[in-house]
């Protein structure tokens, strides 16, 4: 399938399934070296995430444990510019190696409002992983620790990316297509 239509509007395919797989792949290979011996704490933000640290954690060899937490900031295909949390952060993240894993950084608003409270709670050592960056749009300078893909500033959806609910289940992701 390389056209999809969501709600009024078209997507092209912009990256397979199959090349999702493999940087999942070298992802969690640098995760495993980097965090043998020790016991990483995964947080996932949801809902877009959802995919990509399932994946991750398919290929995880180190002992990890994980946590949700659901932060938004989107709708439709533009940032609201505010950060709704949904579902709050319940671990206790005190001297623990802390990695975040993310579907998509954009603007880094959401990251860049949410980190502070992480910090807080004084973690060991802190990580942002993330799919998709897209350092065109960034405004919010963030340390990642890991980027999966750079890609240009375009709305994206599928492999958990949504576009007012819909296009999450796709196995590729897509881009918006040109006008025509």
């Amino acid at each position: 399938m390389s056209i999809v239509t969501l709600h009024d509007k078209s997507f092209t395919i912009y990256l397979s399934e199959e090349t999702i797989q493999q940087k999942v792949r070298e992802l969690a290979d640098a995760l495993n070296r980097e965090y043998a011996g020790r016991r990483p704490l995964f947080i996932a933000i949801l809902n877009g995430s959802f995919m990509f640290a399932s994946d991750i954690f398919k290929h995880l060899t180190v002992e990890s444990e994980i946590c949700f937490i659901k932060l938004a900031s989107y709708r439709g295909t533009k940032s609201t510019g505010q950060v709704i949390t949904a579902i709050g952060l319940d671990q206790d993240l005190y001297d623990r190696d802390v990695v975040i894993l993310e579907d998509i950084v954009d603007t880094g608003k959401t990251l860049h409002e949410f980190l502070p409270q992480l910090h807080h709670q004084q973690p060991r050592s802190f990580a942002i992983v993330t799919l998709l960056h897209k350092s065109e749009a960034t405004k919010f300078p963030l340390s990642l620790a890991h980027v999966g893909f750079e890609i240009p500033d375009k709305f994206v959806v599928g492999y958990g990316l949504d576009y007012d609910g819909l296009g999450r289940n796709l196995k590729e992701i897509y881009q918006l297509a040109p006008d025509v």
